[in-house]
């Protein structure tokens, strides 16, 4: 959308048949469209681990941005706040604040390369990988969530990069390996645990 009121109104329009929780605009402000406790259609048919329905588990969370910029720093503070309320109202650990790029491969490309997941990972609101022994990217991301069908492998790496590696391009490496083997590690996808998204 061109705007975070036009994203509001559209996620509003029961024609668009898609919803969110809230949408945080440029400037900081926030709009609650959905009670938490209510289920939004924010996803599609996103998956995260053994989460075959992300819709049903996850709080979701629109922030208005071109994906060519990037999110401004009222913005990213509503954010934190509205993370930190969310996490500890529904207890909800930091390896499960993803991307809706994340969980639904190839299809969703937000938040996209330039929201601070560092920033946030530094507040404890979101996780972030250091380099490790390279494994296997696949088994690793599977393992830390990332659903990919066959022959998803470049919508996976892309997914990847965009939340730990947005700089990054190219074929697959041994940092990519590295970070995934990291996640598979020390944040495995172990139980249906809520999301936000």
């Amino acid at each position: 959308m061109t705007s975070a009121i036009g994203a509001r109104d559209w996620l509003c329009n029961p024609e668009a048949e898609v919803s969110a929780h809230y949408v945080i605009a440029e400037d900081g402000h926030l709009w609650q469209l959905v009670s938490e406790e209510d289920r939004a259609w924010h996803a599609g048919a996103g998956a995260w681990g053994g989460i075959q329905d992300v819709n049903s588990h996850s709080i979701g969370i629109e922030i208005a941005n071109t994906g060519s910029q990037p999110f401004a720093d009222p913005q990213m503070r509503v954010l934190e706040n509205l993370l930190r309320g969310i996490m500890t109202r529904w207890d909800i650990p930091a390896d499960r604040v993803i991307g809706h790029s994340d969980c639904a491969l190839g299809r969703k490309i937000d938040p996209g390369r330039r929201l601070d997941w560092l920033r946030l990972a530094r507040q404890g609101l979101a996780i972030w990988p250091d380099a490790a022994m390279p494994g296997d990217f696949a088994k690793d991301c599977a393992a830390f969530g990332y659903v990919a069908e066959q022959g998803q492998q470049d919508q996976l790496l892309d997914a990847f990069r965009m939340r730990f590696r947005p700089w990054a391009v190219g074929p697959l490496d041994d940092m990519d390996r590295g970070l995934a083997a990291d996640l598979a590690a020390r944040w495995p996808f172990q139980s249906e645990t809520d999301l936000v998204v």
